[in-house]
């Protein structure tokens, strides 16, 4: 059997009481995350000419992340409570588009000229062959040769994610305002431990594990997502000031463009 296929049976009742307690949990994590991914959005559009002129790609980003997860959470929600199956394959929907938005906010928020399309090329390709390679383990049986196989790959085309972003823009954060720098190695961790925990979720459906897989994924998603952007929103907030005229004055001017 794969856990593509797994189902709860039956319906779920809006009223919890009607649920087991582990049912009414994870289908309060879906409607928390849906609720946090939106309030992610609308707080992310609401910053965007709150930051200066350069930065306001990143924060369009940022909301394109939470809108689209958002979308994707009402969805799941609705799968889930339904009873049919686990919204597994929403969940790798979500994924494919959102990832590669994650790791796109790395060149615009440190300001890479130079060599920035290629960066960026290179992270969504292996971005995008994590994902397809995942989901083919997910939907093979649990155990499988292929199940096995598969993830095993993926897990490859992360490690190869963390590299890049571990040995290729070393020298645009040194070049970087400090708050930037120090918000993108913040950022950095989200992918290095954040994105870790996929694989452990992953793995849990050898135990069977699916609410507790599903809560996992649940709050990891709102995590590496709501609060990847915070990181990144708070870097450019500590460089970026309002002026005495009320506009925006950033002290960006004072470090060079990355290469």
């Amino acid at each position: 059997m794969t856990f593509l296929l797994a189902a709860v049976e039956g319906g779920l009742s809006m009223d919890f009481a009607q649920n087991t307690p582990l049912e009414s949990l994870t289908l309060y994590l879906f409607f928390a995350g849906t609720v946090g991914m939106g309030a992610g959005a609308i707080y992310f559009f609401m910053q965007f000419f709150n930051v200066a002129p350069q930065y306001r790609s990143a924060m369009a980003v940022s909301t394109l992340i939470c809108g689209i997860a958002c979308f994707h959470y009402s969805k799941m929600t609705s799968q889930y409570m339904s009873g049919e199956a686990f919204p597994t394959a929403l969940r790798y929907v979500d994924w494919l588009f959102t990832t590669p938005l994650l790791l796109v906010k790395f060149p615009l928020l440190l300001q890479i000229k130079k060599g920035a399309g290629k960066l960026m090329a290179q992270l969504i390709v292996l971005d995008v062959l994590m994902i397809v390679t995942a989901f083919i383990a997910e939907t093979s049986a649990i155990g499988s040769g292929a199940w096995w196989g598969f993830f095993i790959v993926a897990c490859v085309f992360e490690l190869a994610i963390v590299a890049v972003l571990y040995t290729q823009i070393g020298k645009a954060i040194a070049k970087s305002p400090p708050p930037i720098a120090d918000a993108t190695r913040v950022m950095r961790y989200f992918i290095l431990i954040g994105w870790a925990i996929y694989p452990v979720g992953f793995l849990m459906a050898l135990g069977g594990a699916g609410e507790y897989r599903e809560i996992f994924y649940n709050v990891a998603d709102v995590i590496n997502k709501v609060g990847f952007g915070l990181v990144a929103l708070a870097g450019i907030q500590a460089l970026t000031k309002e002026g005495p005229g009320g506009g925006v004055k950033t002290d960006v001017e004072d470090y060079p463009a990355a290469a």
